[in-house]
């Protein structure tokens, strides 16, 4: 839910309300950052009154918990829409797909000039969820390892913006074992090379 301790959500026709409210902090954040963030300006933003406001979201904190709960499940609707009817190399394509697309859409990539340090706060909190939430898309023993890694090129591309989404999605692909090919969708995974690989007799 948008914000679980808000009753009005019940209410018919208020959910509009809320996405506007919603909506309108992205747009606060992107100009003042988390720190100087006022919920009258939110509120002139979003169109609606600050009682209208503080009937949703009673201060600060609690309107950023819930910016933040929205961006998680906005990220957990989609990928689940990614992948769905998928299995295997195709799933997994597709997943690292949804990551780029998603990335350069994420809400926090507006915010990095205007207070970098919220950034950082907010991807020490979202790392461990993300990792946890891509691990069931990576099996195998090493899936929690490749989960980390994944998730960590993503968080570096929202810090630092990659204008190049086909150079994200390469770095991606590689860190989840996948090959290029030039004529066919079919992807192989590749062995990592072993330093004592060397064939003996020679």
């Amino acid at each position: 839910m948008l914000c679980q301790n808000v009753k009005a959500m019940e209410q018919p026709g208020s959910a509009t309300s809320s996405e506007r409210i919603i909506d309108a902090t992205l747009e606060v954040l992107a100009r003042s950052g988390a720190r100087r963030l006022s919920l009258s300006d939110v509120a002139a933003t979003a169109g609606v009154s600050r009682p209208t406001l503080y009937r949703w979201f009673p201060s600060k904190e609690e309107l950023l918990e819930a910016f933040g709960r929205h961006e998680q499940q906005r990220y957990d609707a989609g990928i689940a829409q990614a992948v769905s009817g998928l299995e295997g190399d195709a799933r997994l394509e597709a997943v690292l797909r949804f990551i780029v697309e998603f990335q350069h859409s994420y809400s926090l990539r507006r915010i990095v000039d205007v207070e970098p340090e919220h950034v950082v706060h907010q991807m020490t909190r979202v790392m461990p969820i993300m990792r946890d939430r891509l691990l069931a898309h990576f099996p195998g023993p090493d899936g929690r390892v490749v989960a980390s890694v994944v998730t960590r090129i993503a968080l570096s591309h929202a810090l630092i913006p990659e204008d190049d989404p086909a150079l994200f999605y390469a770095e991606l692909r590689h860190a989840a074992g996948l090959t290029s090919t030039h004529t066919s969708p079919a992807r192989r995974r590749h062995q990592p090379v072993r330093p004592n690989s060397r064939k003996k007799g020679r």
